[in-house]
C-alpha cells in the first residue's frame, strides 16, 4: 500500500477494496479494470475504450487514480498513462481535468463512477477549461482537424483494436470503394460474358437456320428438276 494511504482508516480501507472487487467483476461500459502487481489500494489503474463515433473510437487508452491521504474526503488525481490529443488533458502529465475530481467531488462518489465520467469526456470534452490549449482551440475552430490529429496521436501511443483502419490509409472510405469498385468490375465481366455468350447462341441459332433454309430449297429445286423429266 501506497505511504499516502497507510494512515487511511480501516473502514475506509475496506470501502477501497469492495469498490477495487467490484470494478474487476462489474466494471462500467467501455471501462476495464487493471490489476497492479503489487497490492496498492493508493492507485487504481484502468483501461478506457474510446467511445463510438469520436477519434478515440477503436483505441483503448490506460490511465490511474492516484489517492490522497484524505481520500474520501478529498478526491484522487486522475492521470492519463497512454498519451492522449483532448482540451482537458494535459499532453506532457496526462493530468486529467473533470468537475467530478474537483467542485462536483463528494465523499460518497464512487471509483467507477470517477471512471465513467472520464469516458464522457472523451465523447464531450470541454475546451473552456482546457489543459491542452492547442486541443481546446482546434476543437472550436476545426473539429475535423482536431478529429485527425486525436486519432492520429490515438494510433501511435494508444492500444490498437483489430478492427481499427490505418488513419494513414483515411477514413476507410477508399478500402470501401475499392471493394465497390471490384464489385462492380466483376459484376460487369460476368454481364458481358453472359452477353457474348447470349450473343453466339444466336449467331449459331441463325446460321443453323439459314443453313436448313437452303437445304430445303436445294430439295425443292431437286424435285422440280425431276418433275419436269
Amino acid at each position: 500500500m501506497s505511504a499516502q494511504c497507510e494512515n487511511l482508516p480501516p473502514q475506509v480501507v475496506m470501502r477501497l477494496a469492495k469498490e477495487v472487487r467490484k470494478l474487476a467483476t462489474e466494471p462500467p461500459e467501455g471501462i476495464k479494470f487493471l490489476a497492479s502487481e503489487e497490492e496498492n489500494l493508493g492507485e487504481v489503474h484502468a483501461e478506457i475504450e474510446g467511445p463510438v463515433g469520436t477519434p478515440y473510437e477503436g483505441y483503448f487508452f490506460e490511465l490511474k487514480l492516484v489517492l490522497s491521504g484524505d481520500f474520501p474526503n478529498s478526491p484522487p488525481r486522475g492521470f492519463f498513462l497512454s498519451k492522449i490529443y483532448h482540451p482537458n488533458v494535459n499532453d506532457t502529465s496526462g493530468d486529467i481535468c473533470v468537475n467530478t475530481l474537483k467542485k462536483d467531488w463528494t465523499s460518497t462518489t464512487t471509483i467507477s463512477h470517477v471512471l465513467s465520467v472520464i469516458r464522457c469526456l472523451l465523447i464531450v470534452p470541454f475546451p473552456e477549461s482546457s489543459l491542452n490549449d492547442e486541443a481546446g482551440k482546434l476543437f472550436m475552430d476545426s473539429y475535423e482537424e482536431y478529429a485527425r490529429r486525436a486519432k492520429l496521436m490515438a494510433s501511435v501511443h494508444a492500444r490498437q483494436s483489430s478492427s481499427v483502419t490505418n488513419p494513414t490509409s483515411g477514413d476507410g472510405k477508399g478500402d470501401a470503394a475499392s471493394s465497390k469498385s471490384e464489385t462492380a468490375t466483376s459484376n460487369a465481366a460476368s454481364s458481358s460474358s453472359s452477353a457474348t455468350t447470349t450473343s453466339t447462341t444466336t449467331t449459331t441459332t441463325t446460321a443453323s437456320k439459314k443453313k436448313k433454309a437452303g437445304g430445303d430449297d436445294k430439295k425443292k429445286a431437286k424435285k422440280k428438276n425431276l418433275n419436269r423429266l
